[in-house]
């Protein structure tokens, strides 16, 4: 009985944020202007980048929600749709239960830098909290990984405040 009651009590007082903020990050968009548009490296680099960000988040105590690819594909009208379309990731987020939605682009102007672009959507009310931007040079994996962890300090900085960014030279 006595455990029953502990047991109780102890989930009564746990707090959305130890129960850990809820992210819905959606598969990236690659947005390419440069003069050979999609070639397989930046392919897999931009596919590269949700599970890296996905391990940030993951550090600093936020659970990350998987949202099928053909759920994901459903909600969009084509591209950066869900990127210009708050209420719309809201309501994808809505359906599996996520706190927030992050939806992101590498937009790539050059074949010397890149940006990561964010946006989070707070599911409750479908309202942008965080416009980000994190900039790459070249298409380096040490350099991309740096651009998802500095992506991570500002999503965390508009969140719950508790991510650590790796020391140079290594990585969650």
């Amino acid at each position: 009985m006595k455990t029953a009651y502990f047991l109780l009590l102890t989930a009564l007082s746990i707090t959305p944020t130890q129960a850990g903020t809820r992210i819905a990050v959606l598969d990236f968009e690659l947005h390419d202007l440069t003069m050979k548009p999609r070639i397989p490296e930046e392919m897999a680099r931009t596919a590269s980048i949700k599970p890296l960000l996905e391990k940030e988040l993951q550090s600093a105590g936020y659970q990350t929600i998987q949202v099928a690819a053909e759920n994901q594909q459903q909600a969009t009208s084509g591209f950066g749709y869900l990127f210009d379309h708050n209420e719309v990731a809201a309501e994808l987020g809505k359906n599996i239960r996520a706190d927030y939605v992050l939806v992101g682009r590498l937009h790539k102007p050059s074949f010397l830098f890149a940006y990561l672009m964010g946006h989070l959507v707070r599911v409750k009310d479908g309202r942008l909290v965080g416009n980000y931007i994190s900039e790459s040079k070249g298409g380096d994996k040490k350099l991309t990984r740096k651009a998802v962890e500095n992506l991570t300090v500002k999503i965390d900085a508009d969140l719950d405040k508790r991510y650590t960014p790796p020391p140079p030279g290594q990585s969650h």
